[in-house]
């Protein structure tokens, strides 16, 4: 997982804002959606494998996500948060 120390130096690839961890009821909804099939990515993708833990970009409408303990980077694989799928 992410440890305290290398948080601070993790910024958002689209904008480079801060990137916040996750909590853990952010996690389960993300993971409920994916499990209904209705999380997209950026590239409005279904995402199907779950995720345990995320980075959230200052905006709060994209989620980074962390699988094996590895956060993946990557804008087109942000998973976006409801409601702000319209956003870049």
């Amino acid at each position: 997982m992410i440890t305290p120390d290398i948080l601070p130096i993790l910024r958002c690839p689209a904008d480079g804002g801060q990137l916040t961890l996750a909590d853990g009821e952010l996690v389960e909804r993300i993971n409920a959606a994916i499990a209904a099939g209705s999380a997209r990515d950026h590239l409005d993708e279904r995402v199907t494998t779950p995720i345990e833990g995320g980075l959230v970009n200052s905006s709060a409408n994209r989620l980074y996500p962390i699988r094996d303990g590895i956060p993946t980077l990557i804008v087109d694989e942000a998973i976006v948060m409801t409601g702000n799928s319209d956003d870049q």
